[in-house]
């Protein structure tokens, strides 16, 4: 997807939820909810956002 706003990573996890789902929203929406997850914790950490950190329980799914 040329242009795409989100990462490879999480383009990834939402198409594996999807998989597993029966349709897009519950995907969607647990890949939502990750993502304000790492908001959270970058606001409450004071830092910036850094892939590799938010992603890296998922490192398997994306190698470097």
């Amino acid at each position: 997807m040329p242009g795409s706003m989100w990462s490879q990573t999480a383009r990834t996890i939402a198409y594996k939820q999807r998989a597993r789902e029966a349709s897009y929203n519950p995907a969607l929406r647990q890949l939502g909810n990750r993502l304000v997850a790492i908001v959270h914790g970058c606001l409450k950490t004071r830092t910036l956002y850094d892939e590799a950190t938010a992603w890296s329980h998922h490192a398997q799914l994306h190698p470097a």
